[in-house]
């Protein structure tokens, strides 16, 4: 586990990810999940399958 230096330095948003680098740069990465709450969609109907009549 690592060890904070200083506090308050970077200001931080929500959804991302804060890292030190090889270099020792202070890095920001947006996070797959967290952030904003996603909205709930209406669900569409399902599309028919059309079929093809055979011919006898």
């Amino acid at each position: 586990m690592g060890k904070v230096i200083v506090k308050n330095v970077v200001k931080r948003k929500p959804g991302h990810l804060y890292y030190i680098d090889g270099k020792g740069n202070v890095c920001e990465a947006k996070m797959a999940r967290g952030g904003k709450k996603k909205k709930k969609s209406a669900k569409k109907p399902a599309k028919k399958k059309s079929t093809k009549k055979k011919r006898r």
